[in-house]
């Protein structure tokens, strides 16, 4: 491979972090922890995130209008780093003894939107790096990649920095470096500054290694920003006409809302239900990263060989029954059966399930966006990419918000995670009327707009 295409690999590995640390397992089960209600995280969680999402879901297709007139993507990366950087340094602030709910979810969005919209931008560069048969083993290589940066990263954290809640001690039983305190929580806290130092570390070679190519239809800025939203309008009017790709929109809008809940809300859950301290949901994240990272390799090449769709049936269905076993683990009981109180059997299975949704999470992910660029009108992707990133932003805050709501109402985080099979459901079913070629019209809606 050369080196654009290992300079794309490395943004999967530098942002990765934010899923794997901040969203899920480290600084989201801190939060229960310093909280010390998992019910009020899950559902202050749910609500900050859902806001997040609101905002990316609005803004993405529009950046992306002009993104494709324009010719540049690299700007719009430039910015949204910045985001990412800010966002993520500034949960140091997260101090168990004086916690600002508000700002650490202002600086946890703002992060968020980094990352996400930084995606979209670098996602629309796929089609340049290989043919349409190419293009499934290199998403799921570079998926792959990210995930073992997260592994990494990971490791870092719970050796070197993350401390035990009741020993102060890291997972192998050292102090946090750099003499953080861990009264104070430091090294958890650290998690924060460590994100955004990995991530600008990492995007050096992201910036050396991939160019743009040049577009000669290219558009000056000023031109491309008044263009965009009409072109944009066209776009979306035109949009049911291509029932294949109208319809794998609506399918990822579902399933990836769901994935997401699954993510966002997998280490509140154990923290709050099985009782977890950071280090155990840690060693659980590792699992699941390494799981998730061999499964988006694998899935790479059986996207290569059978295409993205049954790929992406298969996953879909895995996690819808995933994310039902997961309401039916308790310290108490396991899939229905009883357990001695103190039985490891619940971990264990829980344990089982995060491999699960790593690996199938891992190959959903990589094939999804592969079967976008089939779907996709060539000349207006990072448009395409934009609505993909509002469908699935659209209705993003319907698993953060139901699960917070049901968590609400029923007082429990177990019938709070009912939600994410409906949803999972439901984008399985759409998938029936999605091409697994795509099924673009002849007049490509670019030439409509001009």
């Amino acid at each position: 491979m050369n080196k654009k295409i290992w300079g794309w690999f490395f943004f999967d590995w530098a942002s990765q972090p934010y899923n794997t640390l901040l969203l899920t397992f480290i600084f989201g089960p801190y939060i229960t922890e310093v909280l010390g209600d998992g019910t009020k995280a899950q559902a202050t969680w749910g609500y900050g995130v859902a806001a997040a999402g609101l905002l990316i879901a609005v803004s993405a297709p529009f950046l992306g209008a002009i993104a494709d007139r324009s010719g540049g993507r690299m700007g719009f990366i430039w910015l949204f780093s910045i985001f990412y950087v800010v966002g993520a340094a500034g949960l140091w602030i997260a101090s168990p003894d004086s916690l600002n709910l508000f700002w650490v979810m202002a600086f946890f969005a703002l992060g968020l939107i980094g990352m996400e919209m930084a995606t979209i931008f670098t996602n629309a560069m796929l089609p340049d790096l290989g043919t349409r048969d190419e293009i499934g083993k290199i998403s799921g290589s570079g998926w792959a990649f990210g995930y073992c940066g997260g592994v990494l990263s990971l490791v870092v954290m719970l050796t070197l920095f993350a401390e035990s809640a009741t020993t102060g001690k890291t997972l192998i039983g050292l102090d946090p470096i750099f003499g953080l305190d861990a009264e104070a929580r430091e090294g958890t806290r650290a998690v924060g500054p460590l994100t955004a130092l990995w991530y600008v570390v990492f995007m050096i070679p992201f910036f050396l290694w991939v160019r743009e190519k040049k577009r000669p239809d290219a558009l000056p800025i000023g031109q491309a920003v008044a263009g965009a939203w009409p072109a944009l309008k066209v776009s979306l009017k035109r949009l049911p006409s291509n029932q294949s790709l109208f319809a794998y929109l609506g399918s990822s809008m579902f399933y990836r809302d769901a994935l997401n809940g699954m993510y966002v809300f997998g280490g509140i859950y154990a923290a709050g239900v099985l009782g977890w301290e950071t280090v155990d949901v840690g060693i659980f994240g590792i699992l699941a990263a390494v799981t998730g990272a061999l499964f988006a390799w694998l899935g790479g090449k059986a996207d290569t060989r059978y295409g993205p769709k049954p790929v992406i049936t298969i996953s879909v269905a895995a996690l819808a029954l995933i994310s039902l076993g997961v309401i039916y683990i308790s310290p108490t009981s396991v899939f229905g059966m009883s357990v001695a109180e103190g039985s490891a059997l619940p971990s264990i299975a829980f344990y089982a399930m995060g491999a699960g949704i790593g690996a199938a999470g891992g190959v959903l992910q990589s094939a999804s966006r592969t079967m976008l660029v089939r779907q996709a009108d060539p000349t207006r992707i990072t448009e395409s990419f934009g609505l993909y990133a509002l469908a699935g932003k659209a209705t993003s805050f319907v698993a953060p918000l139901t699960i917070g709501l049901t968590t609400d109402i029923t007082g429990s985080q177990q019938a709070g995670i009912a939600p994410v099979v409906v949803l999972l459901l439901i984008g399985l079913v759409l998938l029936w009327w999605v091409d697994p070629e795509g099924n673009r019209p002849a007049a490509p809606v670019a030439e409509a707009a001009e």
